[in-house]
């Protein structure tokens, strides 16, 4: 019997930068499934009642934690918050901009438990790709 988790989750509390003086917090929800090998999903609770979800490669979210990266709708890049290291995350979507930021050092903790669920290099390896063209072609 496998009892090994298929998806690693981080409930994280961010801060959607307003102004450099001010920021409110925002909880939101990492999430990382083998399901979805190549994705991360972030959903952000929001005062609105209906929660919004974002989903973007793990590789972009690796690459964030070390140096800026991204265009269009989502960059992400590394920088200092006082005395604390931060994640910031650019979004953009026809709704408007938004600039959040994350402690990251629970963002790094909680990336390395996605790679021991599912190593860099090895997501095709987890996906089923013939049942899901059997399943297409049924």
């Amino acid at each position: 019997m496998d009892i090994s988790p298929t998806v690693v989750e981080l409930e994280l509390e961010l801060h959607l930068v307003l102004s450099p003086e001010r920021s409110i917090p925002v909880p939101a929800r990492f999430s990382y499934g083998s399901h979805d090998p190549f994705a991360v999903h972030i959903t952000f609770h929001l005062d609105t009642g209906a929660p919004v979800t974002w989903v973007f490669a793990r590789e972009l979210l690796v690459e964030g934690t070390f140096r800026a990266c991204g265009q269009g709708d989502v960059r992400i890049w590394p920088t200092r918050a006082g005395r604390h290291s931060v994640l910031c995350f650019a979004l953009t979507s026809p709704g408007g901009d938004a600039l959040l930021e994350a402690p990251l050092p629970a963002v790094a903790a909680w990336l390395e438990r996605a790679h021991r669920l599912v190593p860099p290099g090895s997501e095709l390896s987890v996906l089923d790709l013939e049942g899901s063209l059997a399943d297409l072609l049924a």
